[in-house]
């Protein structure tokens, strides 16, 4: 390790070899299972899946071009194979997700590194519906005027608490696609542009349910200009709460 590498890490920034920086809390009275999922062609850290215990933090290091996905997962039970199932965000019923998505309801937390312009966005979706609270917010950088820039992108309420009876799951609240299925709530087919897709014209406007509770999550597929946060150059924290 060379001397300016070992100074980095010391105060806490990733050396360019090691890529960004992504730290994981567990903040929440019970233990979660972490899923992730690389986009195409780039990869998944740590086999796609690690325990995290109350109280406890995980880091890792991803490519400066990474994109892709996490969840927390609730209520697994796994054998000494890795072999098992969660409650909520199960992802093939096994530790390690290798390549598999979360089973919605999930709150997901998205990134893209380095991406046009060379932003990252990321964001908080509840596209996919909403297990439990996820915070992600920059570690090298804090935010400006702009409420979108270098800020924390968060759900930190107890949606399923509130969650409409039609929409709840066994530990989660579904999105509207989710539980009807329709190509209206699922923004396809005829509805699938910006301008077809319209929660303000669906027979019941569940994303505004969501938005009401998180107003900086996605709540539904065209919800980008409330809910996509920007930053360059940065590590990231995920919270779970």
């Amino acid at each position: 390790m060379s001397a300016l590498t070992f100074l980095l890490l010391m105060l806490g920034v990733a050396a360019l070899s090691e890529g960004r920086r992504f730290v994981f809390e567990n903040r929440r009275g019970e233990t979660v299972w972490v899923g992730a999922l690389g986009n195409a062609g780039k990869g998944t850290p740590k086999s796609g899946g690690w325990e995290m215990r109350p109280g406890s933090s995980v880091t890792i290091y991803v490519d400066d071009s990474w994109a892709g996905r996490f969840w927390g997962r609730t209520g697994c039970s796994f054998d000494g194979s890795g072999r098992g199932r969660c409650r909520t965000g199960d992802c093939g019923n096994r530790l390690y997700c290798n390549g598999a998505g979360g089973q919605p309801p999930a709150t997901l937390a998205e990134v893209t590194l380095s991406g046009w312009g060379g932003q990252d966005y990321y964001d908080i979706s509840l596209v996919d519906g909403f297990n439990i609270p996820v915070t992600m917010e920059p570690i090298d950088r804090r935010g400006g005027g702009d409420h979108y820039r270098c800020n924390a992108a968060s759900c930190r309420a107890d949606i399923n608490a509130q969650c409409p009876p039609e929409l709840r799951s066994d530990g989660g609240c579904k999105s509207a696609c989710l539980a009807f299925n329709t190509d209206q709530y699922c923004c396809r087919g005829s509805f699938g542009t910006p301008q077809t897709c319209r929660a303000s014209s669906w027979p019941r406007n569940y994303p505004a349910f969501f938005k009401n509770l998180c107003p900086d999550a996605y709540s539904y597929a065209y919800d980008d200009r409330r809910s996509t946060f920007t930053c360059e150059k940065t590590g990231y924290r995920i919270i779970f709460s």
